[in-house]
C-alpha cells in the first residue's frame, strides 16, 4: 500500500506560502514514517485546503480560518494512522 499523499493548496496572492511551508514542516517532523509526501500547491481567490489523499481534512472558508497546528495533527493523524499517540497533543482533550 502507498503511503499517504498530503496536499496543502495556499493563496498565492494573500502570501500564505510561509503558513503552508511551515504546516508542511510539522507534518513532516511528526509523520516521518506515516506521510509519503507533503505537496504545496498554488491557488488563488483565498483558498487554504489541507487534503489527505482524497479527504478534505481542512478548508478555511468551510472551516472558519487556520486550524491550530494541534487541531491540523489530529486530523491528519486521524486520516492516516488512527492508531497513533500524538502525545501531548493528545492530553488533556478529554479530560
Amino acid at each position: 500500500m502507498e503511503s499517504p499523499r498530503v496536499t496543502i493548496t495556499y493563496c498565492t496572492q494573500c502570501n500564505w506560502l510561509l503558513r503552508a511551508g511551515w504546516m508542511a514542516q510539522e507534518l513532516l517532523n511528526t509523520f516521518a514514517t506515516e506521510l509519503g509526501e507533503v505537496a504545496l500547491i498554488p491557488g488563488t481567490g483565498g483558498v487554504f485546503r489541507i487534503a489527505a489523499d482524497d479527504e478534505l481534512l481542512w478548508d478555511r472558508k468551510r472551516d472558519g480560518g487556520f486550524p491550530d497546528i494541534v487541531t491540523l495533527k489530529q486530523r491528519v493523524r486521524d486520516a492516516v494512522a488512527p492508531e497513533r499517540d500524538l502525545g501531548h497533543a493528545d492530553r488533556g482533550r478529554d479530560d
